[in-house]
C-alpha cells in the first residue's frame, strides 16, 4: 500500500491552531505493516512544547469556567466524532501501529470513545462532602477543583486508549492539557486530536506536539507551569519522567510482567484460551501481557499442547485482512528484543515449541509468528524482562508455595492471572501475588474502562489507576473551604 506524501502532510495542534514546529522540519511516518512512508509529521521542538504549555496555562481559567454539565456535552461531542470517523481511526491505527483491523483496531477506536463518555458522566458526580466542626458556628465542606495543566505522554502500544484514559478525565477535571504521543504512532494521534478539535473547547485546552520523546515529552514533563503529569510507558522512561516531574502531581503507568498460574485443577481448554488472548493480543504488546506462563507439573503436558495447536490457528498476515489475528510489531526496538530473549532461553536450555524467528516473506521484517517457549527459568531474560512481543514462555512448578515465590520474583508489579477450580486457592492467590490487579479464570489481558488500574506499591510497574472516577478524583484537588456563621441579632 502507498500512500501520497504530498497529501499526507500532518501538523501540530496548539492554542486552538493547527501549527507546524518553529524548527520547520517534519520526519516520515512509516507503516510497520507496509515499510511505506505514510505521511510526514512535524518534528517538534522544546520551544514547540513550551509554547503549548504556556497556551495551556492561559486557557486554565476559560476550561474551569465552563461548568461541569457543559464540560460534560462537550466530552460527549468528542466520543461522538470518534463515532462518526470509526472507519476511518481502525484503518488509520492499523496503518501506523500495525494492529489487525478487524480483530482489534475497530475496538481499540470504540473503546477510545468510551473513555470520553466515561468521564462525561463521572464528571456529574465528582462529589465533595460536608465536615463536622468542633465550631458550633462553622460550615466546613470540600469540592474538587482541576489541579491546572496536566502533561500527557502516551505510547505506542494502545496509541488510542492510553491517550484517552489520561486525556478524558484530565479535561473532565477541569484541567488544560499538552499532549505528546509516542514518535511512531503520530498519526493516529493526530487523527484523534482532530476528534478532540471538534468539541470546540476553549483555545489551548488540548494541544497536541509531534516529536522525539526525549525533547518535547522531557520538556512538558519539566516544565514549571506544568502542574501534573500522566505518564504510560517502560518503567526506565517513567522514572526519568518522574524525576523531570518532581514536586508535580504524577500518575505513572509503567511496565508488567505478568504471571499467568495455571494450576493442575484448572479448566485447561479456558486457561489455553486465556493465553491465547494473554500473550498474542497486539502482537504481545502489552504491559498486561501474559508474559511468564506459569503451569503446574500435572497439567503441563495437556496445557502445553493445547496451546500449540490453539497458537497455529492464528493468522499471521496483513493487518487489512479481514481474518487476520496477529499483525507486525510496532517496530524494530521490540522484533530485536524478541530475537534477543529468544536466544538467551535456547542458549539456557529453553525449548522452541513453536515460532521463535521473525517470518518470512511479508513487506518488512516486523512480522513474528505466535512463538511458544517451554522449559523457561526465572532467571532467564524472557522471566526477567517484559519481552512485549508475541511469546508465551512456559515455567513448571510444584505446588502453589512455589508457584508465589516465582511469581513474585519480578520487579513488575502490574497484572497476574490465576487459573483454578479452588475457589479458597484463587483468594489465597489473589492476596499473595504482589499485583495491582489479579484476574482469576480470566486473561491477563481482560480489563474493563471503567476499573481502577495500575501498579503495586513497593514495584516498577506505576503510582496511581487510571479508569473510570478513580482517575478523574486523581486528576483534581481537594479545596477545604470553612465559612464563619454569623450568629442571628435579636
Amino acid at each position: 500500500m502507498t500512500v501520497d506524501v504530498a497529501r499526507s502532510l500532518r501538523k501540530m495542534f496548539v492554542d486552538g491552531a493547527w501549527i507546524d514546529s518553529e524548527s520547520g522540519r517534519h520526519f516520515d511516518a512509516v507503516s510497520p505493516a507496509t515499510g511505506a512512508v505514510i505521511a510526514q509529521v512535524p518534528l517538534g521542538t522544546r520551544a514547540d512544547a513550551s509554547r503549548a504549555v504556556e497556551a495551556a496555562h492561559r486557557a486554565r481559567a476559560a476550561l474551569a469556567g465552563l461548568k461541569g454539565f457543559e464540560r460534560s456535552r462537550r466530552l460527549h461531542r468528542i466520543a461522538d466524532a470518534i463515532e462518526r470517523r470509526r472507519d476511518d481511526l481502525a484503518r488509520i491505527l492499523t496503518l501506523d501501529q500495525g494492529k489487525p483491523l478487524v480483530a482489534e483496531a475497530y475496538g481499540e477506536v470504540d473503546e477510545a470513545a468510551e473513555y470520553f463518555r466515561i468521564a462525561a458522566e463521572d464528571l456529574k458526580r465528582l462529589e465533595g462532602s460536608v465536615l463536622p466542626s468542633s465550631s458550633p458556628s462553622k460550615l466546613i465542606f470540600t469540592r474538587r477543583v482541576p489541579r491546572g495543566v496536566y502533561g500527557v505522554i502516551t505510547p505506542w502500544n494502545w496509541p488510542l486508549t492510553m491517550a484517552t484514559e489520561l486525556i478524558a478525565p484530565a479535561l473532565a477535571g477541569g484541567n488544560t492539557v499538552v499532549w505528546t504521543p509516542a514518535s511512531s504512532t503520530s498519526v493516529i494521534s493526530v487523527a484523534l486530536m482532530e476528534c478532540i478539535a471538534e468539541a470546540d473547547l476553549p483555545p489551548g485546552s488540548v494541544n497536541l506536539v509531534t516529536g522525539p520523546g526525549a525533547e518535547v515529552g522531557d520538556e512538558v514533563a519539566g516544565h514549571a507551569l506544568v502542574d501534573g503529569v500522566g505518564f504510560v510507558g517502560s518503567t526506565a522512561t517513567g522514572a526519568s519522567v518522574a524525576r523531570r516531574a518532581a514536586g508535580k502531581h504524577v500518575m505513572l503507568e509503567l511496565g508488567g510482567n505478568g504471571p499467568m498460574i495455571v494450576f493442575g485443577d484448572a479448566d485447561i481448554e479456558h486457561a489455553v484460551e486465556g493465553a491465547i488472548v494473554g500473550c498474542y493480543l497486539c502482537a504481545g504488546q502489552s504491559c498486561t501481557a501474559g508474559e511468564r506462563i506459569l503451569v503446574e507439573e500435572p497439567a503441563h503436558d495437556a496445557f502445553v499442547s493445547g496451546l500449540e495447536a490453539a497458537a497455529r490457528k492464528l493468522r499471521l498476515g496483513d493487518p487489512f485482512a479481514p481474518d487476520t489475528t496477529l499483525g507486525p510489531l510496532n517496530n524494530e526496538g521490540v522484533a530485536t528484543k524478541m530475537d534477543e530473549h529468544i536466544a538467551d532461553a535456547v542458549k539456557g536450555g529453553a525449548q522452541v515449541v513453536l515460532g521463535g524467528k521473525r517470518a518470512e516473506g511479508f513487506p518488512t521484517r516486523l512480522y513474528y509468528p505466535a512463538t511458544i517457549l517451554d522449559g523457561v527459568t526465572p532467571s532467564m531474560l524472557v522471566s526477567r524482562e517484559e519481552t512485549f512481543g508475541p511469546i508465551a514462555p512456559l515455567i513448571k512448578f510444584r505446588g502453589e508455595a512455589e508457584a508465589i515465590a516465582i511469581a513474585n520474583d519480578s520487579p513488575y508489579g502490574l497484572l497476574g492471572a490465576v487459573y483454578t477450580r479452588d475457589l479458597s486457592r484463587a483468594l489465597r492467590m489473589a492476596d499473595a501475588l504482589e499485583t495491582g490487579w489479579v484476574n482469576i479464570n480470566e486473561s491477563s489481558n481482560y480489563w474493563e474502562a471503567q476499573i481502577p488500574f495500575g501498579g503495586r506499591a513497593g514495584k516498577k510497574s506505576g503510582i496511581g489507576r487510571v479508569g473510570g472516577h478513580f482517575a478523574l478524583e486523581q486528576m483534581t484537588d481537594l479545596k477545604t473551604i470553612v465559612i464563619e456563621i454569623e450568629a442571628a441579632r435579636s
